[in-house]
């Protein structure tokens, strides 16, 4: 039987070990419109960008795999999205600062979901790993047998680089003290607060000391804006179930890279967000339950029912 992963290229590295800093996609968005050539030379991307070399060929991936830039039409260096544009430039950009809680999420949502190619850790963690806490040494273990299955050589140290780039874009770096270190150095995504400490596990021993155990928050979050939600329920249709004119619930819920599981969203939450979702897409969607199914109707395309300036005009739930 052939699986989805068994089909995809998953990316394992190009963020030289760095998760996304604040400020980076702003000044990479700018950077970028100005000189769409710029990554093409490092030394000249350091000076502009204030960065070490392996800072630049860090930024340029995060600023691909979150959306905000792609290689241009003429295959000469980078142009900024029609996303980039929307929410990053120009006087009428959404959020050009990255400064509200929406924009996080919805960058979030974009770095899980986004296909040319994939990472491995968002892809594998968001939706296959349903464990209730994520163990460190247990999670390398599972990549290094995921790795095999793709047909990759991949060492150890890059599994694990590959993981501590995932955990340290959602979870603060904190001294041995506890207080956060410098701010620029955490990524933005923390504060989403969506991976959790849970403690330490394992034996304590010179040779191998305990490791820290995370898990996703899995509660409500109403500070995921309704048109937000409806946005990503969109592209989620757009992008997995173009041509079918009805979206289960359970596959918004449950489905690879839907909003539930992307968002970690509990089933209650997402039954509620469906069954107002005709009042907050103007009544572009319809939700239908039955005994057997609960589901949503569209009427009309998917592209024109939810926008990112929507995203912006209205706040949460």
């Amino acid at each position: 039987m052939v699986t989805r992963s068994d089909m995809i290229n998953f990316r394992f590295s190009g963020h030289e070990t760095f998760p996304c800093r604040y400020g980076w996609l702003p000044k990479a968005a700018r950077a970028i419109d100005a000189n769409p050539e710029l990554f093409a030379n490092e030394d000249d991307a350091m000076v502009i960008l204030g960065i070490g070399k392996n800072m630049v060929r860090a930024l340029r991936f995060w600023v691909e795999v979150t959306g905000i830039a792609q290689v241009a039409a003429d295959g000469r260096g980078l142009a900024v999205t029609d996303f980039g544009q929307a929410l990053l430039l120009g006087k009428d950009a959404f959020d050009p600062y990255i400064e509200d809680l929406q924009t996080l999420w919805l960058i979030h949502w974009k770095l899980v979901t986004q296909p040319n190619p994939p990472l491995f850790a968002w892809d594998f963690l968001f939706n296959r790993w349903h464990s209730p806490q994520i163990i460190p040494s247990e999670i390398v273990q599972e990549f290094t047998q995921e790795s095999l299955k793709l047909n990759k050589s991949l060492s150890q140290v890059t599994l694990k680089q590959h993981f501590d780039v995932f955990i340290h874009t959602y979870t603060t770096t904190r001294g041995h003290t506890g207080a956060v270190m410098e701010d620029n150095l955490d990524s933005p995504l923390t504060e989403l607060r969506l991976i959790q400490v849970d403690g330490s596990v394992g034996e304590q021993s010179r040779e191998r000391g305990s490791e820290t155990a995370f898990s996703f928050r899995r509660d409500k979050k109403p500070e995921i804006g309704t048109q937000l939600f409806l946005f990503c329920v969109m592209e989620f249709w757009q992008n997995c179930y173009p041509n079918e004119e009805t979206l289960s619930v359970d596959q918004v819920a449950y489905g690879h890279g839907g909003p539930g599981q992307v968002f970690k969203l509990p089933d209650n939450e997402i039954r509620d967000r469906m069954a107002d979702i005709e009042l907050h897409s103007k009544g572009r969607l319809v939700f239908k339950e039955s005994v057997q199914t609960q589901q949503i109707v569209r009427r009309g395309p998917i592209l024109q029912i939810a926008s990112l300036k929507s995203i912006y005009e209205s706040g949460a739930i």
